[in-house]
């Protein structure tokens, strides 16, 4: 019996990060039906990818998976090896890594070429998990550095309204309780005294 391989692309991009078309375009110069072609646009922090797992259902051995980097199978050097595994050792199919040539189960199926290949996964895989730290590292450090400049982050407040100014008088008086100023100016009382101490420090009265 003649067993038929289909050839599959699988794509991951986040909201964040819109590069889709450099991927799709790579897959489609290896012919890959569009219909053959799963995208999933989400972090790859872990693996509830719809697409990706409707994917991974209808994979049959033999069949040919393409993917344009390493990391797009997952975020860190244990989720590659292991989707790896699944992928190659019980699905049985064939992966090519696109950005590395290196990276092509159907060459080299013998003791040096899957030596070869387990070698440059394992490295490819590691700095991939590096690069993410590095990332992380980097958005923690520029984060802290914005913050001691004085940059906030977050949503605005809300402008005060207009029964603010009054409301606080009476309330810094003794006239009413913080709770009832709070009531009277449509807010939680915790809001309330929070937008108190912003309103002292900006000498606003």
């Amino acid at each position: 019996m003649i067993t038929i391989s289909t050839t599959y692309g699988y794509i991951r991009v986040s909201t964040r990060e819109q590069n889709e078309d450099r991927q799709l375009i790579a897959l489609r110069e290896m012919a890959i039906p569009e219909q053959n072609i799963f995208t999933d646009k989400q972090s790859g922090k872990d693996f509830n990818r719809p697409q990706y797992k409707k994917l991974v259902r209808q994979l049959k051995p033999d069949d040919l998976l393409c993917i344009k980097s390493i990391d797009r199978l997952g975020r860190n050097y244990e989720e590659i090896q292991n989707q790896w595994r699944i992928l190659t050792k019980e699905k049985k199919i064939d992966i090519v890594v696109l950005d590395m040539p290196l990276l092509d189960t159907r060459r080299g199926k013998d003791l040096m070429g899957t030596f070869l290949s387990d070698i440059v996964l394992q490295v490819l895989s590691f700095v991939a998990e590096n690069e993410r730290t590095n990332i992380r590292q980097r958005q923690r450090e520029g984060i802290a550095a914005a913050k001691a400049r004085g940059v906030r982050f977050g949503r605005p407040p809300r402008p005060l309204p207009e029964n603010y100014h009054s409301a606080y008088q009476r309330w810094k008086a003794g006239a009413i309780t913080g709770t009832a100023a709070a009531k009277e100016c449509g807010m939680p009382l915790s809001t309330f005294r929070y937008r108190a101490e912003i309103y002292e420090k900006a000498k606003l009265l």
